[in-house]
């Protein structure tokens, strides 16, 4: 099965963290939805999150599609806590950024897209709360195509109209289309990759309106890597268990981790004394609150790993370089 890392973004009150339980809820991870307001959202977790109703900290979800398995990662939408959503964003493979259709895009938006664009993130957009009487389609798609970019494109229109959408937004796509009439699947997934072409969708996600059609969208389209034998890994955070063990959240990025692979920082070039290599204890794949431990994991994966006391956010471990 492919593996698809996607992180969920969004301006505060958008109804990102609605949207993450709609998408496991129907994607059958979960078998209740939470809700923020009740205090029991599956990936809000800590006692903070619950009783501020916000996400503060970056967590992950398993979501199994038929041909993808996606490892969710929820982003904290406050602006004050913008800094642990960007370490994230350096391991995606795309994005998925919520709209309120009630709001528009926000300054906050603008920043997260900025931010995207630095670190060449395909996006898929999911524009929420289109219940609500304030919510206008047409003129919520123009403002997407001015204050975002014009390849923002629905993609809940009939198949020859989004075909003639998505070809004007490259100049080779577009020849090719006027002379046989189609864009292939994969031509649109590789204009998605590049990100000349943003993919939009609509719906309420407290009510599951849209929800199915989004996670339709991104098995069909979402950019899957290819990775090399070689291990590599980026780490992007660091935290602690409810016993107080450390953890390292990695993206692998190569290869295969073991439980007892032994890991370092060592560069050419390096002093010594900055040096260390430790062994991976325990290897857990994260879902909400719960994990479950792993004898090894394939690239692709997001992990967090026992036993590593002096690794960092940014850190490259295998073939990758620490971030700059």
């Amino acid at each position: 099965m492919r593996k698809l890392v996607a992180g969920i973004l969004a301006h505060v009150d958008a109804g990102k963290t609605t949207l993450s339980e709609a998408l496991l809820y129907r994607g059958g991870s979960i078998r209740k939805l939470g809700r923020v307001d009740h205090r029991n959202a599956f990936l809000d977790t800590d006692t903070m999150e619950r009783q501020r109703g916000i996400t503060i900290f970056s967590k992950q979800a398993v979501l199994s599609l038929e041909t993808v398995e996606v490892s969710l990662l929820d982003t904290p939408g406050h602006v004050d806590f913008s800094a642990e959503a960007e370490r994230v964003l350096r391991v995606l493979d795309c994005a998925i950024l919520v709209i309120s259709g009630a709001d528009g895009v926000q300054a906050h938006t603008r920043t997260l897209w900025r931010l995207l664009e630095r670190y060449g993130v395909p996006v898929f957009l999911f524009v929420n709360k289109m219940d609500l009487a304030s919510a206008d389609r047409a003129s919520l798609l123009t403002s997407l195509k001015e204050k975002l970019d014009s390849g923002c494109t629905d993609f809940s229109l009939p198949p020859e109209a989004l075909a003639e959408e998505a070809a004007v937004c490259d100049e080779a796509v577009l020849e090719r289309y006027l002379e046989t009439g189609e864009v292939p699947e994969a031509e649109m997934a590789g204009l998605i990759r590049e990100r000349k072409l943003f993919p939009c969708l609509f719906g309420s996600a407290l009510k599951l309106e849209g929800v199915d059609e989004f996670l339709a969208a991104l098995e069909r389209y979402a950019p899957v890597r290819q990775y090399p034998p070689e291990f590599g890994a980026r780490v992007f955070k660091i935290a602690r268990d409810s016993q107080g063990t450390r953890l390292t959240y990695l993206k692998i990025t190569g290869g295969t981790l073991r439980v007892k692979d032994l890991l370092t920082n060592r560069r050419p070039g390096m002093a010594e004394e900055g040096i260390w290599s430790e062994k991976a204890d325990q290897i857990r794949i994260y879902s909400g609150a719960k994990f479950r431990a792993v004898e090894e994991a394939p690239a692709g994966t997001v992990a967090a790993v026992t036993g590593l006391s002096r690794t960092r956010p940014g850190d490259g471990l295998g073939f990758e370089d620490a971030w700059a």
